[in-house]
C-alpha cells in the first residue's frame, strides 16, 4: 500500500532533509564545543597572520598596484567565462559571422583596457 502526499509531499520531503541536515551540524558544533579543551593563554590569543608576529599597529598601507592586477585577473576570468559558450555557439549553424563580429567587439573592449593600462604604467611589477 503506497500513500500519496499530493503536491507538497515532495517539498515536505525536502525541508524534513533539510531539518536532519541542520540538526546533524548543530549537534557536531555542540559536540565540539563540550569536547574540546580550553586554555586560553596570551599567545593563543595573539593575532597571528602569515606566520609573522604583530609589530606595531594594525594599520599599513598597500599600494595600488596589488588592486590593479586582482582587477585585471577577473577581467580575464570574466573573459574566459564568455570565451566557452561563445566557442560552442559559434559552430551552431546560422551563427558563425554574427558570433564572431560579436567576440571580436568584446575582445576589443578588454584590449582598449590593456593598452590604457599599459599606458599608465600600471601593468609593471617593480
Amino acid at each position: 500500500m503506497t500513500v500519496s502526499l499530493g503536491y507538497l509531499g515532495s517539498y515536505a520531503a525536502v525541508l524534513a532533509l533539510f531539518v536532519v541536515g541542520v540538526a546533524i551540524v548543530a549537534g557536531a558544533l555542540f559536540a565540539n564545543r563540550m569536547l574540546r579543551p580550553t586554555r586560553p593563554t596570551p599567545d593563543k590569543l595573539a593575532t597571528y597572520e602569515c606566520g609573522v608576529d604583530p609589530v606595531g599597529e594594525g594599520w599599513a598601507q598597500s599600494q595600488v598596484r596589488y588592486y590593479v592586477f586582482t582587477y585585471l585577473y577577473v577581467i580575464f576570468a570574466v573573459d574566459a567565462v564568455f570565451l566557452f559558450p561563445w566557442a560552442t555557439v559559434f559552430a551552431a549553424p546560422g551563427f558563425g559571422m554574427t558570433t564572431l563580429v560579436e567576440m571580436f567587439v568584446f575582445l576589443g573592449f578588454i584590449a582598449l583596457g590593456i593598452l590604457y593600462g599599459w599606458r599608465k604604467r600600471v601593468l609593471t611589477w617593480a
